[in-house]
């Protein structure tokens, strides 16, 4: 009798809810740790998974790149042997835009420089030397091709473009020995004349400076 007493308590009825309520203290700290350990379980996943897409991305980038420099430009014209000698002079080219030869001893700008003027072309050349693509366009070009083409420029080191009224054809670029018509900035030509000779293999002074030179 003396043990049903106890048992009904005021002591062993707190006793029983400090345990009861331990006991749902301890189940709570199960369920926080399983919801911790399985959000950063999802965290992972989704790290390793972001991680192998961003490398996947990247190594098809450097793939395409790669194919880009050595796969030739359709339709591209070349010129070897070209002088590279300094002159303070005119000189009277036998292309045009010129894609080398003699040149002025001060190159263009060409760090991501667009041009609304025309610009000497001995010192375009000489930028041409430093491995710049130099685009450029007459009168006959769109609007919309000539605004696609100069942010292209704009966000392009060793790139510049500028306006040559007496080319034959409205949209031109160039690079040292090699030029390429397109017919709209959309071509795809346009990405990779960029990624092949934009301080490509046929530079002949790669690395040279393209700013601290004329500034139009």
């Amino acid at each position: 009798m003396a043990s049903a007493k106890n048992q009904n308590s005021p002591a062993a009825a707190r006793r029983a809810k400090l345990d009861e309520a331990r006991r749902k203290e301890r189940a709570r700290e199960r369920r926080s740790r399983i919801i911790t350990i399985t959000a950063a379980v999802v965290v992972v996943a989704g790290l390793v998974a972001g991680g192998g897409y961003l490398m996947s991305a990247a190594d098809d980038k450097d793939k395409a790149d790669e194919h880009a420099r050595t796969s030739p430009v359709t339709g591209e014209k070349s010129w070897d042997d070209l002088t590279q000698d300094h002159v303070e002079t005119p000189v009277d080219y036998p292309m045009n835009p010129p894609v080398g030869g003699n040149h002025n001893p001060v190159w263009m700008n060409c760090d991501a420089d667009v041009y609304t003027e025309a610009i000497p072309k001995e010192n375009a050349v000489h930028s041409l030397e430093h491995g710049a693509v130099w685009v450029t366009y007459n009168d006959k070009a769109e609007d919309a091709d000539v605004k696609a083409l100069s942010e292209r420029v704009s966000k392009t080191p060793y790139s510049l473009m500028s306006p040559v009224a007496d080319q034959k054809d409205p949209l031109m670029l160039s690079a040292w020995g090699k030029q390429l018509t397109v017919k709209s900035a959309t071509d795809a030509r346009v990405a990779q004349f960029f990624t092949k000779y934009v301080q490509g293999a046929q530079t002949p002074e790669p690395g040279a400076a393209c700013s601290g030179g004329v500034a139009k």
